[in-house]
């Protein structure tokens, strides 16, 4: 279906004729960085645009009318809230605006950069303006208001408009310091070093961030799912699939320009080795036992991971400070072995829940499901235990069964997708056999995608919980599910993106040969290498389009519930069909399958006892005061500067908010909290799920109503 290997040599083969363009460098810019795109930069971008125009399965032409929506996104990504850049820096971008498709195919990323260098330095002006004006006193009795968002506002005309902008700002800053503590020159110092990270943090913006910006605008402009990642981000994006990454086991976070410890991944190295805690500071690190270290006080935190990750097996000395220590502390030096880690926080997980209906008792076995996953790598390297969705569901619905549950709930929301074949063989573990999911390539080809496995590993009733974040593989299995009617699907509209991606290596399209005939080096004046560090980075190329057995698309419509909830998250501010570049929806011819049962003699009656139930509902109640608190807060864009009237709102609206949960606290059978009383981390007030289950029992009640057309293989 996707020849890796024809593009490998086609594209290969194309870019040994043609050598990156030399050009002069961007426009310098007084007051910012002056960041310049590099050769490498310009390879790739001109490989991404051939790949996209050649092969991605929406043609598109790099002609002036796409390129004007590269430049809207772009513009966009810098400074979407109108917040740093003048009417007149618009102006001057806007000779751009037809150019940048030409310079995309010819690699040259001079007017790119030279806009983000013009931005940076709207910025850096911005941020030290708010440090001058911390020297002057405001009036907090005034009445006065500030528009923090100006999306919708025009850009800013003069600079003296801009300055009273930001003169607000900094007044609502401090404002908002002030509510909670009194103390002025306390308050005025702790926005001071503020607004001196902000400077910090954007002094270690470098190329490779201005260029992944841009390819983002780029590439989405094709279409939402077409991404380059740079070699860090794809690292970032292979670990995601994965779930798993080599390292010491710890997430970290840059804080005060210290490399600090957020959190230690239980039974990783920094765990066994009992000398690491949460807020211990990392000072330098050293690879090897005899290795030099390297400080990295104020690096960047990508460039920090790179060297602190690394294979399994091998090793890392770091100096650490521990929390609480001052910096004149003689720090300590830890030496760990590297080992691959297991983010098991983000794997298949279940949970028990017991309902009560008619004088029984049931159980139901709840599986939140995040993603969509598989360790590809581990699985080529012959592991018997590699981690996948499909085997930890399997283990999953071994430990339900023996727990004697009624019904089970595969929770999808929030999960984004991943793994197509991971979609399809999870599927496979709900019926017997039969087409999954339909994908058509380029050349309109279809392939129909089967689960050939006989068994089953569970036969008994089922119910799929989606909402609007639910997107991708989720939207096959939900989609697969419902067209057998193997089961209930229950929530919200999901995401509605129905395309394939396929992962491309940049370097194995961009070969050393290549490089050293195009004079691309590493900084060390040798040709760079395509060893085991991606040098390119990665390609996630959209290739096909994928449709449900029953010949309707995902794409844009997403997967309509049996039964609906509320949505929390805005339907006409996320999904795919919010977004002009995506593919539309259409339809393809049916599979040939067996359906298992007929749902739709049920549902209406399942929809009215919902219904009847959640019109008394307080939980539910609760739950829908939060969608309507939240689109309110949504709406406002505006802020008072008056200490008085801003103080009495966020009273306000904070007894409002804890009166609303503790009515849902209340109803799910918590105590409610008290002002400033923090909720317990097990409680779970998900009133959703809740709901979800209570749908299950009913379903599962009604089974002498529901027309079974199939019977699985395996009973249960």
């Amino acid at each position: 279906m996707f020849k890796r290997f024809y593009f490998v040599l086609a594209v290969g083969a194309a870019l040994a004729c043609h050598a990156a363009p030399t050009s002069a460098p961007p426009i310098k810019v007084p007051g910012s960085n002056n960041l310049e795109p590099t050769e490498q930069q310009s390879l790739v971008c001109k490989t991404v645009a051939k790949f996209i125009s050649q092969y991605n399965y929406k043609k598109v032409d790099l002609n002036d009318s796409l390129s004007a929506v590269i430049y809207n996104r772009y513009i966009k990504s810098l400074d979407e809230t109108h917040t740093y850049l003048l009417a007149s820096d618009i102006q001057d971008f806007d000779k751009y605006k037809n150019s940048l498709s030409d310079d995309i195919k010819n690699g040259n990323l001079n007017d790119v950069y030279y806009i983000f260098n013009v931005f940076q330095k709207r910025y850096q002006d911005r941020i030290k303006f708010s440090i001058a004006q911390l020297n002057n006193n405001f009036d907090f009795s005034k009445k006065e208001t500030f528009t923090y968002d100006r999306t919708d506002l025009p850009w800013v005309g003069s600079q003296a408009e801009m300055d009273r902008e930001w003169t607000k700002r900094v007044k609502y800053d401090l404002l908002n310091l002030t509510l909670a503590d009194k103390d002025m020159a306390k308050n005025k110092e702790k926005l001071k070093k503020r607004y001196e990270d902000l400077l910090s943090q954007n002094s270690k913006l470098n190329g490779n961030d201005v260029f992944q910006i841009f390819m983002d605008d780029f590439t989405e402009a094709i279409d939402p799912h077409t991404n380059y990642f740079d070699p860090f981000n794809a690292a970032q994006f292979n670990m995601e699939m994965s779930r798993s990454l080599q390292g010491i086991g710890a997430t970290l976070q840059s804080k005060n320009e210290y490399v600090t410890i957020q959190s230690v991944v239980a039974g990783g190295p920094a765990d066994k080795s009992h000398q690491i805690n949460t807020g211990d500071r990392i000072l330098a690190v050293a690879q090897g036992k005899d290795g030099e270290f390297q400080d990295i006080i104020g690096w960047r935190l990508d460039n920090a991971i790179k060297l602190i990750r690394g294979n399994k097996g091998t090793v890392v000395k770091l100096k650490i400070l521990p929390q609480g220590k001052a910096v004149s502390d003689q720090p300590k030096v830890i030496e760990l072995v590297r080992d691959k880690i297991v983010l098991k926080d983000q794997l298949v997980k279940q949970e028990i829940k017991t309902y009560n209906s008619n004088g029984k008792t049931y159980k139901v076995g709840i599986i939140n499901v995040p993603a969509f996953y598989a360790d590809f790598n581990a699985a080529r390297a012959g592991d018997a235990n590699y981690q996948s969705t499909t085997r930890d569901m399997r283990l999953v619905l071994d430990t339900l069964k023996r727990a004697g549950v009624t019904g089970i709930i595969v929770d999808l929301r929030e999960n984004g997708g991943g793994s197509l074949n991971e979609a399809i063989s999870l599927t496979g573990l709900f019926i017997k056999t039969g087409p999954v999911v339909q994908v058509r390539d380029t050349q309109d080809q279809v392939d129909v995608n089967k689960d050939e496995d006989p068994s089953v590993a569970y036969a008994g009733p089922m119910a799929v919980l989606v909402d609007r974040f639910s997107a991708s593989a989720s939207e096959i299995f939900a989609g697969a599910i419902q067209d057998y009617g193997r089961g209930l699907i229950i929530g919200t509209q999901t995401y509605g993106k129905g395309t394939v991606q396929s992962e491309i290596d940049l370097d194995k399209v961009i070969t050393p040969s290549i490089a050293e005939k195009l004079g691309l080096t590493t900084g060390a004046k040798k040709p760079v290498s395509t060893g085991s560090v991606n040098q390119y980075g990665q390609l996630n190329l959209t290739i096909a389009k994928f449709y449900r057995i029953s010949g309707n698309s995902t794409q844009h419509k997403g997967v309509i519930p049996d039964i609906q909830f509320p949505s929390l998250i805005p339907l006409d501010k996320y999904g795919e069909d919010i977004d002009p570049s995506a593919l539309p929806f259409d339809v393809i011819a049916k599979s040939n399958y067996a359906r298992v049962a007929d749902l739709s003699s049920v549902i209406p009656s399942l929809t009215k006892i919902h219904n009847q139930r959640i019109a008394t509902s307080a939980s539910y109640k609760a739950y829908e005061q939060t969608i309507a608190d939240y689109r309110k807060s949504e709406k406002e864009k505006t802020v008072t500067l008056n200490e008085q009237e801003l103080k009495k709102q966020r009273d306000d609206d904070e007894a409002r908010t804890l009166a609303r949960d503790n009515s849902l606290r209340v109803a799910l059978g918590y105590k409610p909290l008290k002002k400033g009383e923090t909720k317990p981390k097990k409680e779970d007030l998900d009133p959703l799920k809740l709901e979800a289950g209570q749908i299950l029992v009913d379903y599962i009640n009604m089974d002498n109503k529901i027309t079974k057309v199939a019977t699985p293989a395996t009973s249960y």
